[in-house]
């Protein structure tokens, strides 16, 4: 409450009216950009952008950098230079990692198709299963999967599904897990100014870790995909369960965020959040970013950028100002092998109860550790008593180390 008040103190008026302005016209010039895949017509808009993020900025200069600023709106708490360090270390373990893999034969993909009806049957099966609740919880249709949750009791999740593939179930459970968050917090602070999620990086960790750390894993497939040769007989017939982890977890680099893995999903948000920095310090120039992303992408990715409709126009969050945002993804790709580490340690029966199809002891875990507090804790805070210390990018590395040696025969992990 203090430091939404303190925001709505320090930030003018007109500075605030002119931010949402230039959000707007920035929406709309974008969307024109990237139909014509034009990166020029964009650049006007993107530098006004810039200009009203420095002065928000301006607006606390007890910041050590003016990125702080930007990043406390989504992050309160965590620093651009907690950030770097966090990111360099994670970089460098996914590139390594990454370029192990590519030494790597890819495994093969599931050959037919899944209607789309019977995935949104399987997918509400699964999130029923995980907490999706029928009296509070309902489930839509999006082009681009979302959650909106007006209140603990109002729940409201979407994906998309496709027949060429399952990405819609995975998509389900990311969703299903920002929902499980809001729906958690203690009924005592409804109405209230804290009763919801304390940061988006806590978010995040709620979604990654029931799309991935569950989703992906072996025993809960152990459980579920029996039953999804039920509702696909003629795709997963003869598809065994290694055969499908392998195929539900194949890393393939790509030029686009939202397709990514979950190996190289981090490094795309390490790429935005370097450029972002360079961009509000004043060390790169917006008419230079074109071509600093396609570096970067190389660098970090190895794989060259088709043109700027799946480069630097590829994403919506500049568009609108918003810019701080990028980091809170890939910390809470951190923090939930953090707390999937936690809470294994405190399980010891989780993987037994993920065979079976049971996640209640999970859903509990964690509403205890992070739900219920909605926004009492600041965000350090509620990290450091839900797992006993600081954001740590060890325990993400050790999970995806562990996870894809197994996957792709590799020999050695690395750090």
């Amino acid at each position: 409450v203090r430091r939404d008040h303190d925001r709505a103190c320090r930030v003018p008026a007109e500075l605030a009216g002119e931010m949402v302005r230039a959000g707007a016209d920035g929406l709309a010039v974008w969307l024109r950009a990237r139909e014509e895949g034009d990166f020029a017509l964009f650049l006007p808009a993107l530098r006004r952008n810039l200009e009203l993020a420095r002065r928000f900025a301006d607006c606390y200069p007890e910041s050590e950098h003016p990125y702080d600023a930007l990043l406390h709106q989504y992050e309160p708490g965590t620093t651009a230079a907690e950030v770097t360090a966090l990111f360099a270390r994670l970089r460098d373990g996914l590139v390594g990692l990454m370029s192990a893999i590519a030494r790597r034969p890819e495994p093969a993909g599931l050959a037919g198709t899944f209607p789309v009806a019977a995935q949104r049957e399987a997918g509400l099966e699964i999130a029923r299963a995980i907490g999706f609740d029928t009296a509070s919880w309902r489930l839509d249709d999006a082009v681009h999967p979302f959650a909106a949750c007006p209140a603990p009791s109002d729940i409201r999740v979407t994906s998309r599904f496709d027949e060429r593939h399952l990405q819609g179930l995975f998509a389900l459970m990311h969703e299903v897990g920002h929902g499980l968050y809001e729906h958690g917090v203690d009924p005592a602070l409804a109405r209230t100014t804290v009763d919801t999620g304390v940061s988006l990086g806590v978010h995040e960790s709620q979604s990654r870790l029931w799309e991935n750390m569950v989703g992906r894993s072996e025993p809960f497939w152990r459980h579920w995909l029996p039953r999804l040769r039920e509702r696909f007989p003629l795709t997963l017939r003869d598809v065994g369960l290694e055969d499908f982890l392998r195929a539900v977890n194949v890393v393939r680099p790509s030029p686009i965020r939202v397709e990514a893995d979950e190996v190289t999903y981090s490094l795309h948000v390490i790429l935005r959040f370097e450029l972002e920095l360079a961009l509000v310090e004043g060390t790169l120039d917006p008419a230079d970013l074109p071509e600093a992303w396609a570096a970067k992408t190389r660098q970090l990715l190895g794989i060259e950028v088709p043109d700027d409709r799946q480069g630097v126009l590829q994403d919506i969050h500049w568009s609108e100002g918003i810019i701080g945002y990028f980091p809170t993804y890939a910390i809470g790709n951190v923090l939930a092998a953090q707390l999937w580490g936690a809470a294994r340690a405190d399980l010891p029966a989780l993987d037994a109860d993920l065979a079976r199809g049971e996640y209640g002891a999970l859903r509990e875990w964690l509403r205890e550790r992070v739900h219920r507090h909605g926004r009492l804790l600041e965000p350090p805070e509620l990290i450091e008593q839900a797992v006993g210390g600081p954001l740590d990018p060890g325990p993400l590395l050790e999970h995806l180390n562990a996870k894809y040696r197994g996957l792709y025969g590799l020999s050695a992990a690395g750090r």
